[in-house]
C-alpha cells in the first residue's frame, strides 16, 4: 500500500506540472485519504494478528523469496480454511505488514472467534464510556479554547 501512495505522489507531482495548481486542490484530499486508508489497514492487521497470537495461532515468516511469492497467492488478511494431511487448518496471510502466515487448528479458530468478539465488545464499551464522558463534561467552563 505504501508503494501505491508513493506512486500516486510521483504521479501528482507530474500532474501538477502538467495541469496546474487547481487540480492539486482536488487531488490533495484524495492522497490524504489514501494515506489514512493505509494507516487504518496497518492498524487492523496488527489488531488481528494480536488476537490470532493470543488464540494460539503459529506465525511462520516468509523468509525466502519463494515463500513470499507463495504468500501473495493467498487472500490477504482473511482467515481461510484449508485441508492438509486430512486435518482442517485455518490460515491468515499478511503479505504486506509482517510478511508472514498464521496457522491454527479448529480449536484455535474457535478461540480466535471468542477473543475477537470479546475485543469488539470491549472496544464498543470503551467508545460508549468516552462518549458519555464527553456528554456530561461542561467544556464551556474551560473557555477560551484552545489556548
Amino acid at each position: 500500500m505504501v508503494s501505491v501512495v508513493l506512486a500516486l505522489i510521483l504521479w501528482v507531482g507530474l500532474a501538477e506540472r502538467m495541469i496546474g495548481m487547481r487540480s492539486m486542490v482536488v487531488l490533495g484530499p484524495v492522497l490524504i485519504a489514501l494515506g489514512g486508508c493505509a494507516a487504518m489497514q496497518l492498524h487492523e492487521a496488527h489488531d488481528a494478528e494480536q488476537v490470532l497470537s493470543a488464540a494460539g495461532f503459529h506465525m511462520k515468516l516468509s523468509d525466502t523469496p519463494e515463500k513470499l511469492a507463495n504468500l501473495r497467492t493467498l487472500p490477504p488478511r482473511k482467515l481461510v480454511p484449508t485441508q492438509r494431511n486430512g486435518q482442517l487448518y485455518y490460515v491468515y496471510a499478511d503479505p504486506d505488514v509482517c510478511k508472514c502466515l498464521y496457522i491454527g487448528t479448529e480449536a484455535q479458530y474457535q478461540q480466535f472467534q471468542r477473543l475477537a468478539l470479546e475485543k469488539r465488545l470491549a472496544d464498543e464499551q470503551l467508545m460508549a464510556a468516552q462518549n458519555n464522558l464527553s456528554a456530561v463534561m461542561d467544556w464551556g467552563l474551560w473557555d477560551p479554547w484552545p489556548y
